[in-house]
């Protein structure tokens, strides 16, 4: 084993014989340089000792400095995704998860001791994606908004179905108990309120103040359901108020959409007319 003095003043090894020669090969130690074998006090020229004497030519040359082979720097993957996320990071998703990498990215570079770099990438990565998310809110804002728009009139429509579903079963509970014939049109609301559980069901999402959001077919008044045609109007949207009655006049479509309008029929069905078709509707018995 021997210990390897560098023209740099510092002492390598201890290594044994055979990667001392490898270093030679390499031109990490010459003639020149300086060993000392192990248990010996002195330093020798390389030269001098006999194992390596075989090695050498007659001219020395000056003994290189011996160094530590410096460890392959790379650059953070992560910080790279993070800048070309940001850049495309207009729909806002891909900029929050540019943000992330850039943030986590340099954190892991910092943390290196020097193997890794791309700093100025995760900084530039961090800045873009964090403008680009900053822009992106307005535009995605603008893009949710009619989709929730829609989302919230689609709940209302069919809360508004279920609301007349419901009211018209309690017209037919009613003709069932009293000898087949549909209440009152005048006090229809107050004749069928004990069967509805809740006067909630009086009132569309979109008329929130109004006691009850529709009315009921007037030319039904204290008939007998089997004379009815079942395709008859029996509920319809209104703003009539409580115990509101008429016919196609008093017809007022809800706010919740702009196509079409809810009807309950005789046979207890709900069905969404288009605003077009209404003039087909059977108001007559």
């Amino acid at each position: 084993m021997y210990r390897v003095l560098g023209a740099d003043g510092k002492e390598y090894g201890p290594i044994n014989g055979e990667i001392l020669r490898q270093w030679i090969t390499d031109g990490r130690a010459n003639a020149q340089t300086k060993v000392k074998g192990e248990g010996s006090p002195d330093w020798q020229l390389l030269a001098s000792v006999p194992e390596f004497a075989d090695v050498f030519t007659a001219a020395p040359g000056a003994p290189p400095p011996l160094t530590a082979t410096p460890a392959a720097v790379k650059t953070s993957g992560m910080a790279i995704a993070s800048l070309v996320l940001g850049i495309l990071g207009l729909c806002g998703i891909t900029a929050l998860v540019g943000l992330v990498l850039g943030i986590v990215s340099l954190v892991k570079i910092n943390r290196s001791g020097g193997r890794l770099s791309g700093q100025g990438l995760a900084i530039a990565g961090i800045c873009v994606s964090g403008f680009m998310l900053f822009f992106s809110i307005p535009v995605m804002a603008a893009m949710l908004l009619p989709a929730l728009a829609q989302a919230k009139q689609k709940a209302q429509r069919i809360n508004c179905v279920n609301n007349m579903k419901q009211l018209g079963l309690a017209v037919r509970m009613y003709a069932l108990n009293h000898n087949d014939q549909f209440p009152p049109a005048a006090t229809w609301c107050d004749a069928i309120q004990g069967g509805t559980g809740s006067t909630k069901v009086f009132q569309c999402p979109t008329e929130p103040g109004r006691l009850s959001a529709y009315a009921f077919n007037a030319k039904l008044d204290g008939k007998k359901e089997s004379e009815i045609n079942p395709q008859t109007v029996l509920l319809f949207e209104s703003d009539a108020g409580w115990n509101g009655s008429g016919g196609p006049g008093e017809l007022e479509p809800h706010q919740h959409s702009s196509r079409s309008v809810n009807v309950a029929l005789a046979d207890g069905s709900v069905q969404s007319i288009p605003r077009s078709q209404l003039g087909t509707l059977r108001w007559d018995p």
